[in-house]
């Protein structure tokens, strides 16, 4: 073989080797929670009992802990275009299973992407309004109201001396 066939060979098996090391860090879709099964969801009547709703779409995803009694599965579709990297929703389903007072299903609704905003429910954290102020004002705002003794509701703070 000549030397020339031999370099040409080692330089295609190195690009074939980089190429399917680099294949491998191409994006993917990622599937997270419940994927909804739209013939088992149109069999949840109203007036269904709560062990009719485990049997057929299983455990939600979470359950309401305030209000009205209701479950919820939510099911979102990411894609992550280069791996290692940060996911971008691409769609979110949940269906949202009502409970009257007497904890029959009263409705069920399903809600998009298009309803609301997007909840990160996997690393499960909540925007909050104190995230839109910076550190030092957040430190000054606190320190202007500062009342050692109770401010102006005339009784003072526990602990506080009382001038005995």
């Amino acid at each position: 073989m000549s030397r020339r066939l031999v370099s040409a060979l080692a330089r295609l098996a190195v690009i074939g080797v980089l190429g399917a090391g680099v294949s491998g860090c191409i994006g993917e879709d990622l599937r997270h929670g419940y994927q909804i099964d739209q013939a088992a969801v149109a069999s949840i009547k109203p007036g269904s009992s709560p062990e009719q709703v485990l049997q057929t779409l299983g455990t939600p995803s979470t359950v309401s802990t305030v209000g009205n009694k209701s479950w919820y599965y939510i099911s979102q579709n990411t894609r992550r275009t280069v791996m290692f990297l940060g996911e971008s929703v691409q769609d979110q389903k949940v269906v949202a299973v009502y409970f009257t007072g007497g904890f029959k299903v009263e409705r069920v609704a399903l809600y998009g992407l298009q309803d609301g905003r997007i909840f990160d429910f996997i690393e499960r954290t909540t925007p909050t309004s104190g995230q839109d102020r910076a550190f030092l004002s957040q430190l000054f705002r606190g320190l202007t109201r500062y009342e050692p003794f109770g401010g102006n509701s005339g009784s003072p703070a526990p602990g506080a001396n009382r001038g005995l």
